[in-house]
């Protein structure tokens, strides 16, 4: 019997939610906060991602006769707390940083309100969901920023798990990424798909020529063609020869890519094929990516590192209870601590547009010339207010986070470890 979302959590929310209905708390007004105490080690700014999604699971986040019968099975067998569940639906309110915004250590990204059994069973699912996409969408954004306006096309589902396959590549073109090999996010969000051959295609034949002929008749002499099966130059000859000077491009997906790049260039020019392009490959990462701004690359295919977070897999994101009955609580827990109360917060700019400091306070924020409000209403009273369609919540995400990524400072873009390019300030 299929399930919903309800079951993508963890045991003791269920736990918590059976002795505060026993003790008579499950119904006080809690208010819950999302935010990273820091940044993965020497990054700039972090990118909200994942907001879409997580509203699109929320509405079928229930307890049906299936999620119900499951938890019989794993001995949670309360009668109080299982009547509780059939009926549940969430009734609070959830603003938050819109997606795609850009955030900093303390950003309340996320804020929920609700009776404390509804908001405490949210938080594995709302962790999951933004410390997985917010991770990719933040390393991805520095790859785009590397490759400073060559297009990115994310390639890493086989690298990944299936599903976290296909939110890597939403994460991964809302930050500009301009297409996935990734068909299942194409038809979820609308994500535009791209892909030509493997070298399995090239091996299948009797040589070079016959794969090169296959596919530049199925597909066009608008086609990419893999040309380091075996030897680079000679592929490169062949694959002009199959196709004529229009050939669209050719990938470079092993060996030195700035040495083979700069040759391929040459060749390809010599052969009169000055149009077609060049798209490398090759476990990239931002890194790789910066490294070849001097070589004539037209493109780059990225999987492994963007799927992993190049190197940090997860935002760090906790869900913490900062406020009870409209009074603040806090954890003190040593290099754990968090701040209570409900927060605002403002993304300051100076004169000419560029922002200076992420201003977040206890209660409202006074606002000066140039401050711009982050914190968006998302849910009231259980129901979505924000853009609700897949593909158009992630329109919006896009468009919001090109608007934002401008007014970063500059000191932004550096690849180098460093300090968040934006002060947190706390009042």
């Amino acid at each position: 019997m299929p399930t919903g979302p309800a079951l993508l959590t963890d045991r003791y929310e269920l736990t918590m939610v059976a002795a505060a209905l026993a003790d008579g708390t499950a119904d006080r007004d809690c208010v819950f906060e999302v935010f990273a105490r820091r940044l993965p080690h020497g990054r700039r700014y972090g990118v909200v991602a994942g907001t879409g999604r997580l509203l699109e699971q929320l509405p079928s986040f229930r307890f049906g006769d299936a999620e119900l019968t499951a938890l019989r099975e794993q001995g949670l067998t309360d009668p109080r707390l299982l009547d509780w569940l059939a009926g549940f639906r969430f009734s609070g309110d959830v603003d938050g940083y819109a997606e795609g915004e850009l955030f900093f250590p303390g950003s309340p990204v996320l804020t929920v309100r609700a009776p404390f059994a509804e908001g405490v069973l949210l938080e594995t699912l709302v962790l999951s969901v933004l410390n997985h996409d917010s991770a990719i969408a933040s390393a991805a954004a520095r790859m785009v920023g590397a490759a400073c306006e060559r297009p990115c096309i994310e390639m890493g589902s086989r690298r990944t798990h299936e599903q976290a396959a296909v939110a890597a590549a939403r994460a991964a073109h809302l930050v500009g990424f301009v297409a996935s090999s990734n068909l299942e996010a194409g038809r979820r969000y609308g994500v535009p798909t791209t892909g030509t051959s493997a070298h399995a295609f090239t091996l299948l034949h009797d040589d070079e020529s016959a794969a090169f002929r296959a596919q530049v008749d199925t597909l066009g002499v608008g086609t990419t063609l893999l040309v380091d099966t075996y030897d680079v130059a000679k592929g490169i000859a062949t694959a002009v020869e199959v196709a004529g000077p229009q050939l669209g491009a050719i990938r470079l997906d092993s060996g030195d890519l700035p040495t083979l790049a700069s040759a391929a260039r040459r060749q390809l020019d010599d052969l009169g094929a000055t149009g077609t392009r060049i798209i490398v490959t090759s476990d990239l990462d931002e890194y790789a990516i910066a490294g070849l701004m001097a070589a004539p690359v037209d493109g780059y295919g990225v999987g492994t590192s963007l799927v992993t977070g190049s190197g940090a897999p997860t935002a760090g994101m906790v869900y913490k209870l900062v406020e009870r009955d409209g009074l603040p609580v806090a954890k003190r827990s040593e290099g754990k601590n968090s701040v209570g109360g409900r927060k605002s917060a403002v993304r300051r700019h100076d004169p000419d547009g560029t922002a200076t400091a992420e201003v977040v306070t206890s209660g409202p924020v006074e606002p000066r010339e140039g401050d711009r409000q982050l914190v968006v209403p998302l849910v009231r009273g259980g129901e979505v207010v924000a853009p609700s369609s897949p593909s158009g919540a992630l329109s919006a995400a896009v468009a919001h986070h090109r608007r934002v990524r401008e007014a970063l400072p500059p000191e932004a873009w550096a690849l180098s470890r460093g300090e968040p390019a934006l002060e947190t300030v706390t009042a």
